[in-house]
């Protein structure tokens, strides 16, 4: 044991249970035995380059390049997506994907390029190989956006996984984007990122990493175009990223750079070329359309670890209801379970769950069941019967079942990564819908396990099933909460056919949205936690998982009301709006703040009640493009070099600019806003962008503006859709996408589409459809010009 892991040891026994000390020592104790004889030790490496190029073998959408001492297969697929892989890799078998890989796009041809190199010549992007094995992405005008350098591998002498790195050069002025849930994004600036999910066990501010939720996805912007590049492999890996510079050095531009080190799996990649919506169009068509959740759960949730009682949940519905705050979900956390045993009840706390569940869904609200993976090893348990009856559990090298230590004691692990055990699983959730709970909330799935030292996970050489190929954690640790949220999704669309499952994720990997969303986390209560909030949000949106949001005031502590009312407002404008506190912090409800934040409160709940329609829009969309409901400024023109680095604001759709206060005793704050009209929702004055506006944020609102000539739908006095016309500029017209919902079930509504023009001194708006244009269904309001 070094010196860390002894502190950590001290603090661990100091700081819970004497029982539980104990069995964190114990574990970490055992995983390092575990692993000590189950891994292959790393001795003598031999290192390896591609070497010089020999021959080639042109196949559909490409080929395979031959090397001395590797091979490289290039395919370009029909959605534009261009993948290689070394050493023979192919795409599949891969997590990532959504059924099997794109068919290869027949016009892409690998034809002899200069200097005894090759390149295949694709509608959106040229790839060029050169004779030593550099693999370059040009766009259809010959622009260099990326410059792989030949990869370096270093395998051990007596065989087993190699280690590899993949240095690759940027333009320099590219920025970066993505790597799943950073907090101290969404631009990446210089550093070392590591690509392993991680429980960082305390509450995170902007300078932790890695967090619960990684994966090897970069967005990369720069003026030529937007590119996406995905290395499918999972295992333990980080990433160095090394922004470039122009004019760097006698007036030269120096490349930015990226150093990607992996400690085993293929040598495969996608690159996606083009604008951000079509890369992340081709991202979705790739590994999945976002699931969609139901209506309700775009609304506001309301959870706490430690309601304790079902008194205490009707206590806290009640005052809601008494000041006439919306609210639609509650959320149980672990302490509703007899002895933290997941797909179980504490009957004497909550004796009448179902009736509590059909009392609250009468007035509108529904209840969420957290779910935790860890499983007490006790015979007597149900779940642990029956799991141990279809051996359901992770076991090591010499076939006993892995135990850790979580939160219900002694655990076993489910083995996600073998269908037979997701089936089983899926099908416990049948007690949970029994229980009246309509969503649920995966926790500690990285996996965690405590320990006093070490990895608070499972050990790197515990077997998996691997879909039937045979691995172990160093594999499918990243995969292990992407396979629990499929066997939840799969299990609720088996058990209850007519309804969307409702299911987001702490961990995951590419792919995740396919199955549902996930949170922050524990994130930090303070300023900077509140900060990392909407970093989180548009990385892993630009990552391909569109609903996120954040614990709203931050996990631990108490937020002061201004804390709070800042962090409240902003959340109001997120895909998944939820308070959320440790059982230890400060209450969360709104009139706990006192009279002032209440009011203000109320004004921005009644915002996102209002907003609904549009936040399910927002969804709909996300399942057929891939556009995350939040998006950087420069989401429409990535070449706005101004708008690419501005990281405090945000377009929520095309219509909504939000410029949240993230700083303490601001009333007003400045605004980058992208090229055209904006109207600021609260005063309706005009701004015209692109450039910089100072605009007042008092303590009752954020300042959020709307696009001139934007439509979107909100919810009316009435209760039924209307359209919000912002008028457009002079001379211009606007328009904007409705999806009407019927709030739950199957059905794919058409799209409405209306646009916005000026005639003579009145705004008139026309649905668009195949027979021409007609008068809107709903009814319209016009905003921006006195005039009706």
């Amino acid at each position: 044991m070094n010196g860390r892991d002894l502190v950590r040891s001290m603090k661990a026994v100091g700081s819970a249970g004497a029982a539980q000390r104990l069995r964190t020592v114990r574990a970490a104790w055992r995983t390092r035995r575990a692993d000590a004889a189950g891994l292959p030790t790393r001795g003598a490496e031999r290192a390896r380059v591609p070497g010089p190029v020999q021959d080639v073998e042109p196949g559909p959408g490409g080929g395979v390049v031959r090397f001395s001492r590797s091979e490289l297969r290039i395919t370009v697929a029909v959605n534009g997506a261009v993948f290689w892989g070394w050493d023979g890799a192919g795409p599949e078998p891969s997590y990532a994907l959504a059924g099997r890989s794109p068919e290869p796009d027949p016009r892409a041809v690998l034809e002899p390029d200069k200097d005894g190199g090759w390149r295949v010549v694709a509608e959106r992007a040229t790839v060029v190989v050169s004779r030593h094995g550099a693999v370059e992405v040009q766009t259809p005008g010959g622009v260099t956006l990326r410059r792989d350098l030949p990869p370096r591998w270093w395998e051990p002498v007596d065989g087993g996984a190699a280690r590899w790195m993949q240095r690759s050069e940027v333009s320099a002025d590219a920025r970066f984007f993505g790597l799943g849930g950073r907090a101290s994004g969404p631009r990446l600036r210089d550093g070392t990122y590591r690509l392993w999910n991680t429980d960082p066990g305390h509450a995170f501010g902007p300078g932790d990493d890695p967090l619960y939720l990684t994966m090897p996805v970069q967005l990369v912007v720069a003026d030529a175009a937007t590119h996406l590049v995905f290395h499918d492999t999972t295992w333990d890996g980080t990433v160095t990223l090394r922004e470039g510079e122009e004019g760097a050095g006698s007036g030269h531009d120096r490349p930015g750079t990226s150093e990607l080190r992996m400690s085993g799996g293929p040598l495969r990649c996608w690159v996606m070329v083009g604008t951000p919506a079509r890369v992340l169009l081709a991202w979705a068509s790739l590994t999945g359309a976002p699931a969609l959740p139901p209506a309700w759960a775009l609304g506001y949730q309301h959870a706490r670890w430690g309601f304790g009682s079902e008194q205490e949940v009707r206590r806290i519905v009640a005052g809601y209801q008494e000041r006439d705050l919306p609210l639609d979900a509650v959320h149980l956390d672990i302490d509703h379970f007899d002895e933290h045993q997941v797909f179980t009840v504490d009957h004497d706390r909550f004796p009448k769950l179902p009736q509590l569940a059909e009392d609250l869904r009468r007035d509108g609200v529904r209840l969420v069941s957290i779910v935790d993976p860890a499983v007490r090893a006790e015979p007597g348990n149900a779940v642990y019967d029956a799991g141990t009856v279809v051996d359901a559990f992770v076991r090591d090298g010499a076939g006993q079942v892995v135990r850790g230590e979580v939160w219900p004691g002694e655990s076993v692990f489910p083995d996600f990564t073998h269908a037979r055990v997701r089936e089983w699983w899926g099908g416990l959730y049948e007690e949970r819908l029994g229980q009246g709970f309509a969503g649920f909330w995966h926790d500690m799935n990285e996996p965690t396990s405590f320990a006093a030292f070490g990895e608070t996970t499972l050990p790197r050489s515990a077997r998996h099933a691997l879909e039937g190929r045979g691995g172990d954690h160093r594999e499918a640790h990243n995969v292990y909460g992407l396979c629990m949220a499929r066997a939840a999704y799969e299990g609720l669309r088996d058990l209850a056919p007519r309804e969307r499952p409702f299911v987001f994720s702490r961990s995951g990997w590419a792919g995740l949205q396919r199955y549902g969303g996930t949170w922050s986390g524990d994130v930090a209560t303070g300023w900077p936690g509140l900060r990392a909030s909407l970093s989180l949000v548009m990385g892993l949106g630009l990552c391909g998982v569109p609903y996120s949001g954040p614990d709203v005031g931050g996990f631990d502590g108490s937020p002061s009301p201004e804390l709070f009312l800042r962090w409240f407002q902003l959340g109001a404008y997120l895909p998944l709006f939820r308070t959320h506190a440790s059982l230890r912090a400060g209450r969360r409800e709104p009139w706990e703040f006192g009279p002032e934040v209440l009011e203000h409160a109320r004004v921005a709940l009644a915002e996102r009640r209002r907003l609904l329609p549009y936040f399910m829009t927002l969804a709909h969309l996300a399942r057929r493009t891939g556009t995350p409901y939040v998006r950087p400024l420069w989401w429409g023109i990535p070449e706005d070099r101004a708008l690419r680095d501005c990281e405090d604001a945000f377009l929520l759709g095309d219509c909504l600019l939000v410029a949240p206060v993230l700083d303490p005793g601001a009333d007003r704050r400045a605004v980058q806003l992208p090229r055209g009209r904006w109207y600021d929702t609260a005063t309706g004055r005009a701004y015209d962008g692109p450039g910089q506006i100072l605009v007042d944020a008092p303590l009752s609102r954020i300042p959020v503006l709307a696009r001139a000539g934007a439509v979107l739908p909100v919810r009316g006095e009435d209760g039924g859709l209307e359209l919000e016309v912002w008028a457009p500029a002079r001379g211009r017209t606007g328009g904007g996408l409705v999806v009407p919902d019927a709030g739950d079930g199957w059905e794919e509504p058409e799209i409405e589409r209306y646009v916005a023009r000026w005639q003579g001194r009145k705004v008139v708006v026309e649905r668009e459809g195949e027979d021409g244009v007609s008068a809107p269904p709903h009814p319209v309001r016009v905003r921006g010009v006195e005039e009706r």
